[in-house]
């Protein structure tokens, strides 16, 4: 009977892209291709900002997390990711909106210069790069399960490859609309396998099951241990989760492309603020359920350990679940949601660094503006360079191990200080140049890469003393205070830019509607 699973999932996989190329039509001009020109409904951008950051590190990671004593520590952390959304909708969307931008880089682009502005836009693919790799090789988990079942022993590389490929087909000839419309209903489908994986554990384990997972501390949602060692380690410590997590929102959701291109997309200023808000909420409504099902399957499997389930590791707890305790057709459903889950991210992924990858690097090397034929194949050409290099980067880690939602987010604290520190280096501090940013942002990117790397702290538990590294949610507030100290001494050695000479922050940036053509004529 699996074989209706494999049914499910194929209509699945070829209703999506058909989709996808239908809500799309017919780009005709890159920035239609980037940003839709601006005509999407902020609904739909809010269900897309959720969907790419989601990807399957939260739909298998999470529930991992609270079956082994991490609780609704994710809701916790969700709650700051609001406050810095909201941040975000109030200080730096009207920025981008205002200036006519198609990629958040041309801001400071407009701020510093153009090398800035071409150096944020490399930091952010190669880090989009390693992130979306993590990303793509965790999607392949479930379908190895699922081909194994069936005795087919495809290896992740195979696997990685096949969804790249399926994937590419709708983000390379429906731009970023075919992109929103499809995460749109991608979320409706793994959060809803969610809420149908916790109907079916529930009438499992009934209101028993609820209480012995409620008093083996399984919903616990903060973590109120303020122990300085702790708080600086663990990434769901009470401080870590609202402070750090409000700043790493910041700069996940205020600098990273990934999420800006989306916001650029809606009809207006205040409905992008709209689309921002309410994913921070529809996040927190996410990572409940998730949490929920990792509680309720500590209750399921009566609080038995991964390797007395016979599992490698916590990632591989839900799809377990899914593939052997839920029934055919269902569990087909459910996969086909952690694809869609998988497909969401990639193809946001693609298609924003093929975005600033056009808007801001290629795009500064022309000395007249080109057409929009050019730009629009160019945008085509990069997507299919970055799903080559995506699969290849996945492939590299194949042979990882351990929870990769928070190696995704380790993966983002080598960069997101430097980039939001470069934004608010620009708001804050009217003396800076160029200089002062790119040198700012060198060197923090430099001795952030030294922090994650070596530095350790011993934390003591229980008698026993280990060296853990900092908290990922941590690793952008220490960016963003590098980057404004080190340029905000720099700028003391030379005179004040005047207002007029392009470098002020007291302009109104961006220089008319479509600053993808034209910031060309500027070089």
């Amino acid at each position: 009977m699996r074989q209706l699973d494999l049914v499910v999932i194929v209509v699945y996989l070829i209703g999506i892209a058909w989709i996808g190329l239908r809500k799309a039509g017919k780009q005709k001009s890159a920035k239609d291709y980037f940003v839709g020109e601006g005509h999407m409904p902020w609904w739909t951008v809010s269900f897309s900002v959720v969907a790419t950051e989601t990807s399957v590190l939260t739909v298998i990671s999470v529930p991992g997390g609270a079956y082994s004593g991490q609780g609704f520590g994710n809701v916790e952390l969700a709650l700051g990711y609001v406050i810095g959304r909201v941040v975000v909708a109030t200080v730096l969307i009207p920025l981008y909106k205002r200036g006519g931008f198609v990629s958040a880089y041309q801001y400071l682009g407009d701020r510093f210069g153009l090398k800035l502005q071409g150096l944020a836009s490399v930091t952010f693919v190669f880090t989009r790069l390693l992130a979306e790799g993590v990303r793509l090789f965790a999607s392949a988990i479930p379908i190895k399960l699922l081909l194994d079942e069936f005795g087919v022993h495809a290896s992740y590389r195979v696997i990685i490859i096949v969804l790249t490929l399926i994937t590419v087909v709708y983000t390379y000839l429906g731009g970023i609309k075919a992109v929103i419309w499809t995460d749109a209903i991608q979320m409706g489908l793994y959060l809803g396998g969610a809420i149908l994986a916790v109907a079916v554990l529930s009438a499992h384990v009934g209101g028993a099951g609820y209480a012995r997972a409620w008093d083996a501390g399984r919903f616990t949602l903060f973590d109120t241990d303020f122990n300085l060692a702790h708080v600086l380690t663990s990434p769901f410590a009470l401080p870590t989760a609202i402070v750090g997590g409000a700043i790493f929102a910041m700069a996940s959701h205020g600098s990273d492309q990934l999420i800006v291109q989306r916001v650029l997309a809606t009809r207006t200023l205040r409905e992008g603020q709209k689309a921002m808000i309410a994913s921070g909420v529809f996040v927190v409504i996410q990572f409940a359920a998730f949490s929920l099902v990792g509680a309720l399957l500590w209750s399921y499997n009566q609080g038995r350990s991964f390797s007395e389930l016979g599992l490698s590791s916590s990632d591989n707890l839900y799809p377990e679940f899914i593939l052997n305790g839920l029934p055919v057709v269902v569990s087909g459903l459910l996969v086909a949601g952690i694809l869609g889950a998988a497909m969401g991210s990639l193809s946001s992924a693609l298609n924003s660094m093929s975005n600033s990858t056009v808007a801001d690097i290629i795009h500064s090397f022309f000395r007249s503006a080109p057409s929009e034929e050019s730009l629009l194949r160019l945008a085509r050409w990069t997507t299919l360079v970055w799903a080559t290099l995506m699969a290849v980067f996945a492939c590299a880690f194949s042979t990882s191990t351990g929870n990769v939602y928070l190696t995704g987010l380790t993966i983002a604290g080598y960069t997101y200080g430097a980039l939001l520190g470069a934004f608010l280096l620009g708001r804050l501090v009217t003396r800076a140049n160029e200089a002062d940013s790119v040198v700012a942002f060198l060197v923090t990117i430099g001795v952030m890469t030294y922090i994650v790397r070596v530095v350790k702290i011993d934390v003591t538990t229980d008698g026993t003393t280990v060296s853990q590294a900092i908290a990922a949610q941590w690793l952008v507030p220490i960016g963003v205070v590098i980057t404004l100290v080190v340029g905000g001494v720099l700028s003391l050695f030379h005179r004040a830019p005047t207002a007029g000479d392009g470098s002020a922050d007291g302009a109104e940036p961006g220089t008319g509607p479509d600053q993808l053509t034209a910031t060309a004529g500027r070089n």
